[in-house]
């Protein structure tokens, strides 16, 4: 199971970019402002401002409460080098306030924190960076469907679903183990109640077992990330 409470691993010889792929600085946490500590080796910068890469993506790593999306994530984006982005983080007080009292978040709720979500993403891009990876819940498809009006307007962009999954049983007895943190174990059912599993027609989306050891959980999603990834290049240059 997806450990919480010890520091996240990265094996130096398996985590780093595969061959094709060059080496950046260590990740950036990107805050609710969208600013991030540092700049990516692979900002290509004019005299008029930073220019994107020609390729560039959106790992939204997603899943209820207790299934590790902090965790994944941050071995991702640290394993590629990429900012990463803690959903968390752009909550308004009075949702932070609601989760706190047990009080499900309604659709309401959700709207201008998925749309901040998604601004700082392209923030982030924007920066000159080839990808970044955040967390987000995204329990339905609406709220999935919030992210992906991100590569409208921007062809070089592609968006990924990491979908992170487990039993209510598993999560909750993860979610009863933490200290100090906002969303309590009654939260996971509602959760659950509201949670619209990845279809199969929700092609950007790629789903991981998550009841495993978390460093089989997080090679499997590295892997299936740089697979990924390797696939849209071989694409671009045929």
């Amino acid at each position: 199971m997806l450990s919480y409470n010890t520091p996240i691993p990265v094996n130096g010889q398996n985590a780093g970019p595969t061959a094709g792929m060059s080496a950046r600085p260590p990740f950036k946490t990107v805050g609710n402002n969208g600013s991030a500590n540092g700049v990516s080796s692979n900002d290509a910068v004019s005299g008029t401002g930073r220019h994107a890469p020609e390729e560039q993506h959106i790992w939204l790593v997603t899943g209820p409460a207790g299934c590790g999306k902090s965790t994944v994530a941050r071995y991702l984006a640290e394993s590629l080098h990429w900012p990463y982005i803690e959903g968390d983080e752009f909550h308004p007080p009075a949702n932070i306030e609601k989760m706190s009292a047990g009080i499900p978040l309604t659709d309401a709720d959700r709207w201008d924190w998925l749309t901040a979500l998604r601004e700082a993403s392209i923030r982030t891009l924007d920066q000159g960076n080839s990808g970044v990876v955040l967390t987000c819940s995204a329990l339905k498809r609406k709220y999935r469907d919030v992210i992906r009006v991100a590569p409208y307007f921007t062809p070089n962009l592609h968006l990924h679903f990491i979908y992170l999954d487990a039993s209510e049983e598993i999560l909750l007895q993860r979610v009863l183990a933490r200290q100090n943190h906002y969303m309590g174990a009654n939260m996971v059912h509602s959760q659950f109640e509201a949670l619209e599993p990845p279809t199969p027609a929700e092609t950007d989306v790629i789903r991981i077992d998550v009841s495993r050891p978390a460093d089989m959980v997080m090679a499997d999603a590295l892997n299936q990330v740089l697979h990924t990834i390797d696939g849209i290049q071989k694409d671009q240059s045929q």
